[in-house]
């Protein structure tokens, strides 16, 4: 981002007093300090950062168009032959909307329990929408189980730092997204995306009889070029926090390309955090970061980065540095993602962003550590993350800012697509060619229509929290 000196005077000297206290505790707390000031700053200034956007919109778009990797529509590439790749984004939703009614989610609701747009300014609403006819259902439905492990014995949980600003549930869930209506020219899928009201019309988006939301694709049987589907973002957007995902189902099957993800505004320059993805039969999650140049992991060696994943390929995570591949670590977990995942009930994603770095975290639904399942969350607690991206060779601050989340599911494209004929990934010992006997992945989509019906995302709720000051 660009500021005058000015206004970056101006910012710094809002910084809170606490803030400034920091420099005061010796010289090796210098770098973590100006970090966290710097958090600060950016937080605060969302809003007007927002404004100043908006005012020079004319003139970024002439910037643009002379940075050599920066499209009107990126999209990530498959991984020098390894069959794994980030997904695309645009970065064009950046809203800077707050959440009145956040606080009307109770700390026990847990347990019950992506668009092309304009930036948006209202808040999530409460309106209660969405039909409640009865949809595919998984094995489990009802309250995630708690875990003991990484948390206090007994009944009592300690109050967490962490609060909720923004929660997606219910009823209410699809209030506060935005539905991209057109189809995926950004990683070239088989996929049209449609607004919500013709999705609720066919049947592809509901709140079903568990409470839960459901987004499907279509399975009408021949379809002549694109299949229908569901992309959603947030119209919130936010810098740093706790993003937590609880799904009891994720699309999954040959020619799936499902995700729930993050990114801020101007791919890559504000960063993109890939959460929750893979492709056809895949049964182990990738946790991707695509940024700006600048950004990489400290180590490829999982012991030295403390995570129970293992990296992809490289260790940079700069778009154009990797023809958009960015840096993925691959879980260790042969049920975080697929059928196999939804064969547990699914389970619980958490996503840390803070000074420290970006962490991502997998708890199988047996597994959900109790202060989680009880919203008052402790991420020291957790033990080792599926994945890790140190502070210390990406600030976290510098190439992530105004996030929005998002699902979507795609079909073909540049991944699933991509590795139709390959095997050897977890889950995918059989190619997807051998499996369903077609030799192109677009043909099986378009004419396959009933082998779809497993492709669907059933999520209880996405919260996003932030530290309480």
């Amino acid at each position: 981002m660009h500021i005058h000196v000015p206004l970056l005077l101006y910012l710094l000297a809002s910084a809170a007093p606490g803030d400034a206290a920091l420099f005061s505790r010796g010289s090796d707390s210098l770098t973590r300090a100006a970090r966290h000031v710097r958090r600060h700053v950016i937080k605060r200034s969302t809003g007007l950062l927002d404004d100043i956007r908006l005012a020079y919109a004319g003139i970024r778009l002439q910037q643009e168009q002379h940075v050599l990797y920066q499209q009107d529509k990126m999209y990530c590439v498959n991984n020098a032959g390894k069959g794994l790749a980030g997904i695309a984004a645009n970065g064009t939703s950046a809203s800077s909307a707050t959440s009145s009614g956040a606080s009307a989610f109770s700390s026990s609701s847990f347990s019950p329990a992506a668009s092309t747009s304009a930036a948006s300014t209202g808040p999530a609403s409460s309106t209660t929408q969405s039909s409640t006819i009865a949809s595919p259902t998984s094995p489990a439905t009802a309250a995630p189980s708690a875990s003991s492990s990484g948390s206090s014995s007994g009944s009592s949980v300690p109050s967490s730092p962490w609060k909720v600003a923004q929660s997606y549930q219910g009823n209410s869930f699809f209030d506060g997204w935005d539905f991209q209506n057109s189809p995926d020219d950004t990683t070239h899928g088989v996929a049209m995306y449609i607004d919500r009201d013709t999705a609720q019309t066919a049947n592809l988006i509901e709140i079903n009889d568990a409470g839960n939301a459901v987004m499907r694709v279509e399975t009408t049987g021949t379809v002549s070029s694109l299949r229908k589907s569901i992309r959603i973002t947030t119209q919130y957007s936010y810098t740093g926090g706790l993003v937590v995902l609880d799904a009891v189902h994720m699309p999954t099957g040959c020619g799936t390309w499902p995700a729930f993800w993050s990114n801020g505004p101007n791919w890559p320059a504000g960063g993109e955090i890939d959460m929750v993805e893979g492709v056809n039969d895949y049964t182990n999650n990738q946790v991707t970061l695509h940024t700006n140049s600048g950004c990489s992991m400290p180590s490829s060696d999982p012991n030295a980065l403390n995570i129970t994943g293992t990296l992809v390929a490289t260790t940079d995570c700069a778009a154009a540095d990797t023809g958009n591949a960015g840096c993925g670590v691959r879980g260790s977990q042969s049920n975080s993602y697929g059928a196999a995942f939804n064969d547990i009930g699914g389970g619980v994603y958490a996503t840390l962003w803070d000074d420290d770095g970006i962490k991502t975290w997998f708890f199988p639904r047996s597994s959900i550590p109790s202060d989680l399942a009880a919203g008052a969350p402790q991420p020291d607690s957790w033990g080792s993350p599926m994945a890790s991206f140190p502070a210390s060779s990406c600030d976290p601050f510098k190439y992530f800012y105004q996030h929005t989340a998002i699902f979507d599911t795609t079909l073909c494209g540049d991944w699933a697509g991509g590795v139709w004929s390959a095997a050897g990934v977890p889950g995918q010992d059989q190619s997807c060619a051998t499996r369903t006997g077609v030799a192109s992945c677009q043909d099986f989509v378009l004419n396959h229509g009933s082998s779809f019906t497993e492709a669907y995302w059933e999520v209880k709720s996405v919260k996003i929290y932030q530290k309480s000051s």
